[in-house]
């Protein structure tokens, strides 16, 4: 008998612990992602996390939206803990300095087989992925009709020289500037260089700021031109001051709706480009902290939230750029029919030659703040644009070193 109640004891023990070992498998995990100012689209958002969830029923998404203000910031606190989001949404400058301190999960290339090719080489950091791209912008050329056929000029620029060269004959024949180069705005100086195929020898770069400096000493760019923001920039084009106005085609809406008569008379192009030929473009991205509890899980919920047909409803609700190859060629951007339509098309179209892109170097920021310096002590012709030039390397070179 002793034998008998011994056996059932054991028999009991494993069918106790096979039933904690399925209920262990079986448990719920808690997959927690976080995206950027977000909020106005949770409708969108919740949808998507319910659809993944209903044929996921092991795994409960966390959502939460941040202030873009704050991303930066509670990102960094929290990949250095043990207890990360599983997926956050970064820009690709930050995603890169978390890449170089290690606390980022390396991204298996044929997970992304699906994405624009040339959008997966940019966000590589020493020929390695940590990032999944969301969604992008590619900026185009905004103009006024009515002030481009009064300046006289029969073609549209499609380069800076061109561009350049046309300023004095718009401004005589319109009071209007040709544009307003908001070139000590963020990378926006370093990226035009890019466009030239600068990117380390900025020695290199003295054609560029001599342009820049001639245009400014002769009063053809506005003196706004090293301290105004684009939203400045964007004032000064629905004021009628400037012709030319490069930015995203989410900017048609600000003019329609703040100026309908300059509206009215605006038409689009291809950004502006450099002699390398290729356009700058914007992107955000994924990354999935190395401490995440729950990585191949997160990397799943990413590749749904970030399919074709996500991404294209997404694109359908903000004028962003899909970064899906199947999206990218739905009908929704071969539109011409209308101003909005026009302009998401050409911007759409302009991802496909972002080669070569500009990467993002160890102390990026700093290295901006150089350039953007730089040029304007050029133009303020505080010393020759060689002596400023050969600083600047100097100058980089030392804080890359």
């Amino acid at each position: 008998m002793k034998k008998i109640i011994t056996l059932f004891i054991i028999f009991l023990s494993v069918l106790t612990l096979t039933a904690c070992s399925i209920r262990e498998d079986a448990r719920t995990k808690e997959v927690t992602f976080w995206t950027l100012q977000m909020g106005d689209y949770a409708d969108y958002m919740y949808k998507i996390i319910r659809s993944y969830e209903k044929t996921h029923p092991n795994i409960q998404i966390k959502w939460i939206d941040v202030p873009f203000s704050e991303g930066e910031k509670r990102t960094l606190a929290s990949v250095m803990t043990d207890n990360p989001p599983d997926l956050i949404n970064l820009n690709p400058d930050f995603s890169a300095l978390l890449a170089q301190k290690g606390t980022l999960q390396e991204i298996d290339e044929e997970a992304v087989s699906d994405f624009n090719p040339e959008i997966i080489n940019a966000l590589k950091y020493n020929d390695k992925l940590y990032s999944i791209p969301w969604y992008a912008t590619s900026a185009i050329t905004i103009y006024n009709k009515e002030l481009f056929d009064k300046s006289g000029i029969i073609r549209l620029p499609k380069t800076y020289k061109e561009l350049g060269a046309i300023s004095e004959k718009v401004k005589n024949n319109t009071s209007a500037y040709a544009y307003l180069p908001t070139i000590t705005e963020n990378d926006t100086m370093v990226k035009i260089l890019n466009k030239y195929g600068i990117t380390d020898d900025y020695t290199q770069a003295e054609p560029v700021f001599e342009m820049y400096k001639n245009l400014y000493q002769k009063d053809l760019i506005p003196k706004e031109s090293i301290t105004f923001t684009l939203r400045e920039a964007l004032e000064q084009y629905m004021a009628g001051k400037i012709v030319f106005f490069q930015g995203g085609a989410n900017f048609l809406t600000m003019i329609k709706e703040n100026a309908p008569s300059i509206y009215e008379k605006t038409d689009v192009i291809e950004q502006i480009k450099g002699p390398v030929g290729q356009n700058d473009f914007s992107v955000m991205n994924f990354v999935i902290p190395v401490r995440a509890k729950h990585k191949k899980e997160a990397l799943d919920f990413c590749l749904y939230l970030t399919n074709a047909q996500n991404q294209l409803e997404l694109a359908k609700m903000t004028n962003v750029i899909a970064t899906n190859n199947e999206a990218l060629s739905d009908s929704f951007y071969n539109d011409y029919s209308t101003l909005e339509s026009k302009a998401r098309s050409i911007s759409a179209k302009q991802i496909s030659r972002i080669t070569p892109q500009l990467k993002q170097r160890r102390n990026q920021k700093e290295i901006n703040t150089l350039v953007n310096t730089a040029v304007q002590s050029a133009l303020l012709n505080k010393d020759s644009v060689e002596n400023i030039l050969k600083k600047l390397d100097k100058d980089i070179n030392d804080i890359v070193e």
